[in-house]
């Protein structure tokens, strides 16, 4: 099968008085297609999250990354350096879990203003710092998929500060994937079993994948820690997800 061309845009969604800016992807054919929110990583709306955002289109969805950062750094992207480590973990410790889902929410009432955008289940993909938003995405309605890649702190904190994020497991209305490196020092093994609890306890439709000789941030072909392997499984598992919101 061919892949579908797409178009890609920077954008502004509207929210209250913010305008949030956002990297969208979709493809160029006329059709239906599930949207899919792509939440970055603290190195902002960057060349690695705006390529998996043109990926996900290019499998026949139309995908928005919104700029999670809006409030505190307008435009910000950056490499993976050590100063973009502590600019962006600066930014990140400004955001509160209510207006990361407020952010999350109005992508997604932009995404149902288009008509190429199926109306509802809508699914999302995080990484890092997203990762972990990603997990407080899911507890949103119109959230049907989950793809969660090494959130750290699910289970010790939350954005904003208040109980851990893995406290609101119960409130998943769909499925979730987790993906986690078994060598990520950020995410000890104690906190994905944790997690495992969590879902088992309240019987959340989820997978979670521990990827052995891995380390945080394999998926991200930019970084050191990049892991072929891992990251090629893990897409694989990715696309298996979204396709049930199809």
């Amino acid at each position: 099968m061919t892949e579908p061309t797409i178009n890609t845009s920077t954008i502004q969604i509207s929210e209250d008085n913010l305008q949030i800016a956002a990297y969208l992807a979709k493809p160029t054919a006329t059709g239906s297609y599930p949207g899919i929110v792509v939440l970055q990583e603290i190195f902002g709306v960057n060349v690695h999250i705006r390529d998996v955002t043109e990926r996900i289109a290019k499998l026949g969805y139309v995908a928005i990354a919104p700029a999670l950062f809006q409030r505190q750094a307008p435009g910000f992207e950056t490499g993976y350096t050590p100063d973009g480590i502590e600019t962006g973990r600066n930014y990140a410790s400004q955001t509160t879990a209510s207006e990361l889902l407020s952010d999350i929410q109005a992508a997604i009432n932009y995404l149902k203003t288009l008509p190429q955008v199926k109306p509802d289940g809508f699914g999302c993909i995080g990484f890092c710092f997203g990762g972990h938003v990603a997990y407080l995405a899911a507890t949103l309605t119109d959230i049907q998929a989950t793809a969660s890649f090494y959130g750290a702190g699910i289970t010790t904190r939350t954005p904003g500060g208040g109980n851990p994020t893995v406290t609101r497991t119960s409130e998943i209305k769909g499925t979730i994937y987790t993906f986690f490196g078994a060598e990520d020092a950020s995410i000890p093994p104690e906190q994905v079993e944790e997690i495992a609890a969590e879902f088992a306890k309240y019987n959340i439709s989820h997978r979670l994948f521990r990827y052995d000789g891995s380390d945080h941030g394999f998926f991200c072909d930019r970084r050191a820690s990049y892991n072929p392997k891992a990251a090629a499984d893990a897409w694989v598992q990715v696309q298996q997800l979204f396709s049930q919101l199809s």
